[in-house]
């Protein structure tokens, strides 16, 4: 069949003229392949899934109802463009409350569909051609992602176990420094698990100053944490000048389907993210903003449950983890536990990647795990392994244990 007109139309940012017709195979759809070629092999072996990065739970109950609620009424069904001032009202109650920063909500808060699409709307703020975005390694790409598709530039900053997954500022030349116009962190961090200090923020912000530099914090796991009180970038001195932040309603309210999140803090960078909004989306369903209203106003019910529920599995996972030679060990913060891959199998088969062992993993013991080999080479497990009680965890846990026991790994 020959190439429809439109091959000569994509945009080079895509592919251009070879757009549909890379056969590179990427892994995520790898380890859906291998996952599909392991259930039809083993039927009778259940697969468990360690590489799903959402909540295994719904929403709480009084936030679905709240939902029905809000659906029912004539008001909401109109289109909320840049959000309903009810919801910034309970997000700057929230912050407060969780993380004592103090926002304006009419000025220094605006909704989004999910951290993803603000992830995707950022970059047409701030980056012309030439400009460049500093990203981290291994990590999340969508700001890096849309920074080249409008011709800027991404610098990467790798995350290395020797700096506690911290990327080390210092390293940018000068040119990139000149050049550079926001700094992506996310911590608690996907797929590192690390989380940033107080002391790492202000040298973050700093940087920022010294150097003009706005920072993206992606705050989407700040609630999950198991240490003392999460932890906002906007707290920090230089926080509310120099950065904003981003939110969301998924990891510490199981509301992942939602899409619904927040931008918050530099009130001129709020208004430019909302004005480019405006001219990409016309909001969030306001039934759904005003039931998450429900879940911010008690948040000390819910985020607490969920995050003792993931501590307590990534705790044993890293224990039962340790027992096998890995070294692991429980995060201060988010879903995961990252560890390095083994040389191999005693007497068996040897794993020159973090993709080599994962495929394994999935093909003999049936365990899905997410390989990186960005830096160094690591699996991330996920502690939201579908499991709704807790004897069906438990149940889980042992599973992996007894599929592990009896294979001797060699580091």
């Amino acid at each position: 069949m020959s190439d429809s007109y439109l091959q000569s139309l994509f945009a080079e940012r895509i592919g251009g003229n070879k757009f549909g017709k890379d056969t590179t195979i990427y892994k995520f759809e790898k380890i859906k392949r291998a996952k599909a070629a392991a259930k039809q092999r083993r039927p009778d072996l259940p697969l468990i899934d360690m590489g799903v990065g959402e909540p295994d739970d719904m929403a709480f109950p009084e936030v679905v109802s709240a939902l029905a609620t809000e659906a029912a009424k004539l008001e909401n069904r109109f289109y909320s463009d840049n959000g309903c001032q009810e919801f910034k009202n309970a997000v700057a109650e929230y912050m407060q409350e969780l993380y004592g920063v103090t926002l304006d909500p009419a000025t220094e808060i605006n909704h989004s569909i999910g951290s993803k699409s603000a992830l995707s709307l950022l970059p047409s703020c701030f980056i012309n051609p030439g400009d460049i975005t500093i990203m981290t390694v291994p990590g999340y790409p969508v700001l890096g992602t849309w920074t080249k598709y409008l011709g800027g530039e991404v610098v990467n900053l790798p995350l290395l176990k020797e700096n506690g997954f911290l990327p080390q500022l210092e390293t940018l030349t000068a040119d990139q420094r000149k050049r550079a116009k926001l700094l992506y962190l996310n911590y608690p961090n996907n797929p590192t698990g690390a989380s940033a200090t107080a002391e790492f923020f202000d040298k973050a912000l700093q940087f920022a100053k010294d150097n003009n530099v706005l920072i993206v914090s992606d705050a989407a796991y700040a609630p999950l944490n198991f240490r003392g009180k999460p932890l906002s970038i906007l707290s920090r001195p230089l926080g509310k000048e120099y950065a904003i932040e981003l939110h969301s309603m998924s990891k510490g309210f199981n509301m992942t389907g939602w899409r619904l999140g927040w931008v918050c803090g530099n009130a001129a960078a709020v208004k430019a993210f909302a004005t480019v909004k405006d001219n990409a989306d016309s909001g969030q369903f306001l039934a759904i903003q005003k039931a998450a209203i429900q879940a911010l106003q008690h948040q000390k019910a819910i985020t607490p449950s969920i995050c003792a529920k993931y501590s307590r599995r990534l705790a044993a996972l890293a224990n039962m983890l340790c027992d096998l030679g890995f070294q692991a060990r429980t995060p201060e913060g988010s879903f995961y536990l990252y560890v390095e891959i083994p040389k191999g199998v005693k007497g068996g088969v040897r794993f020159a990647t973090a993709e080599d062992f994962s495929q394994w993993m999935i093909t003999e013991k049936l365990i899905s795990t997410v390989p990186w080999d960005d830096v160094g080479h690591f699996v991330r497990f996920s502690a939201t392994f579908s499991a709704p009680t807790l004897e069906a965890e438990k149940a889980v846990l042992n599973d992996v244990k007894n599929r592990l026991a009896d294979t001797v790994f060699e580091f």
